[in-house]
C-alpha cells in the first residue's frame, strides 16, 4: 500500500514538476514571439504610469496597430499583478505599441506618450506611486535608441528638473491578466490619469517617412489630350477618357504576380501596390487600398441602372474602375476593381531605374509584415 501511495505521489509530483515547467515555458515563449513581433511593424514599449490610460491613449493614435498592456523587465518569471504591486520584481506597468512607421514615425510616437506624462516625476504618475509607475522607453530594436536619446534631450529644454524617464532595451514584457487588457473600454468611467485632448486632429500627417512620400507622389505631370491618344491603346483611351470597361480576364496584369507598383498609365503616378492587389475572382485587378487615399477620388456612378462608386485618379482625372465593400474583411473590406488598361506595372527591380526608388523603402516594409 505504502509502495502504491509513493508511486502515486512520484507521479503526481512530475505531472506537477512537468505542468510548472510548460505553464512557465508558455509564459516565455509567448515572451519571445511577442518580441518577434517587431520584424512586422515598428514596436516599442512605452511606460506611463497606470497602464489602463496609457493604453486607452496610444491605441487611438492614427498608425497604431495593436496594444496591449504588460509587466516590463521583471525580474520574475510572469509575475501576477498582486507581486508587481509589492515593487519586488522591477516591473513597469508598460504598453507593447505596434505601429506603422508610415503612418506614424517614432519621434510623433513619442511626442504624443509625452502628452501623458511628467516624464520629471520619479516613480510616480496622477495618484498612482511605486516602482511599477514610473515612466519608461523600452526599445525593441538598438537602432532605435540614438533616435529616442536625441528626441529626450530635445524634450529636456521644456523642463527645469531633469527627465527621469528611463531609457533601455527591452528585455522582456509579461502580457498582463485579460481584465487588464483595454480596461477603459470595458470600463469607461474607470481610473484614468491621462487626459485625451492632446491626441492628433483627423489628417494631420505624423510620419516624416510619409510626408517625404507623399511630396514624391505629387511630382508627376499631366499630358494633354492629343499627346494621350497619340501613345495609348485604344481600349487604354477609351478607359481613361471614356469610363469604359475591358472585359474581364483581358488584362495580362490581372494575373501579374511580381512585386512592384501600380501606376497611372496616363502620367506615371503610383497608384497601387503588388502587397494590397489580390485574386477577387472577378477577371479584373483587385486592391485593398491605394498607396495613398489622396491619389484615388470617388465620385457617385448610377449608370446602367446600378449604383456604384466610380474610382478615378485625383491628379489626372483618369476613369480607373470602381470601389465595393465585398473585399477581404481583415484588410478593411473593400476591393478597387481597377481596368488594368488604366494602369502600368513596373517592377521593383525596375523602381529606381524608372525614377520611383522613393517607394522601394515603403514596398519592403510592407513585405515584411508577411
Amino acid at each position: 500500500m505504502l509502495g502504491k501511495t509513493l508511486k502515486t505521489a512520484g507521479i503526481v509530483g512530475a505531472l506537477a514538476l512537468f505542468l510548472g515547467i510548460f505553464l512557465n515555458l508558455q509564459g516565455e515563449q509567448m515572451n519571445h514571439k511577442t518580441k518577434e513581433s517587431a520584424a512586422a511593424n515598428k514596436t516599442i514599449v512605452l511606460a506611463g504610469g497606470c497602464f489602463w490610460g496609457t493604453e486607452a491613449y496610444l491605441k487611438q493614435l492614427p498608425g497604431v496597430v495593436s496594444t496591449y498592456t504588460g509587466y516590463a523587465n521583471s525580474k520574475v518569471p510572469n509575475p501576477s499583478y498582486e507581486q508587481v504591486c509589492t515593487g519586488d520584481t522591477n516591473a513597469a506597468e508598460a504598453v507593447w505599441v505596434e505601429y506603422d512607421e508610415y503612418v506614424i514615425d517614432l519621434p510623433h510616437l513619442l511626442k504624443f506618450y509625452f502628452n501623458t506624462i511628467d516624464p520629471t516625476s520619479l516613480n510616480k504618475q496622477g495618484g498612482d506611486r511605486g516602482t511599477q509607475y514610473r515612466t519608461g522607453i523600452y526599445y525593441t530594436d538598438a537602432a532605435d535608441e540614438p533616435a529616442i536619446k536625441a528626441f529626450i534631450a530635445e524634450q529636456q529644454k521644456n523642463y527645469k528638473a531633469p527627465i527621469v524617464t528611463e531609457v533601455a532595451p527591452l528585455e522582456n514584457i509579461y502580457k498582463a491578466e485579460e481584465y487588464h487588457q483595454d480596461y477603459l473600454d470595458k470600463n469607461p468611467h474607470g481610473y484614468c490619469h491621462v487626459t485625451f485632448e492632446s491626441l492628433p486632429k483627423k489628417g494631420e500627417i505624423l510620419s516624416d517617412k510619409k510626408r517625404d512620400m507623399k511630396q514624391n507622389l505629387q511630382n508627376y505631370k499631366n499630358k494633354d489630350d492629343a499627346t494621350l491618344k497619340n501613345e495609348l491603346s485604344a481600349i487604354s483611351y477609351d478607359v481613361v477618357k471614356h469610363a469604359a470597361t475591358e472585359r474581364p480576364h483581358s488584362s495580362e496584369l490581372n494575373d501579374e504576380e511580381r512585386i512592384g507598383i501600380y501606376v497611372d498609365i496616363t502620367n506615371g503616378q503610383p497608384l497601387f501596390s503588388s502587397y494590397d492587389k489580390f485574386d477577387a475572382g472577378c477577371g479584373w485587378p483587385s486592391f485593398t487600398k491605394p498607396i495613398d487615399a489622396s491619389l484615388i477620388a470617388e465620385k457617385s456612378d448610377l449608370s446602367y441602372g446600378m449604383v456604384r462608386t466610380e474610382v478615378k485618379t485625383a491628379m489626372s482625372d483618369s476613369h480607373l474602375g470602381h470601389v465595393f465593400d465585398d473585399g477581404p474583411r481583415d484588410k478593411g473590406g473593400l476591393r478597387y476593381c481597377i481596368n488594368g488598361a488604366a494602369l502600368r506595372f513596373v517592377p521593383k527591380e525596375e523602381m529606381q531605374k524608372q525614377g520611383y526608388g522613393y517607394l522601394i523603402p515603403y514596398l519592403d516594409a510592407q513585405y515584411s509584415k508577411k
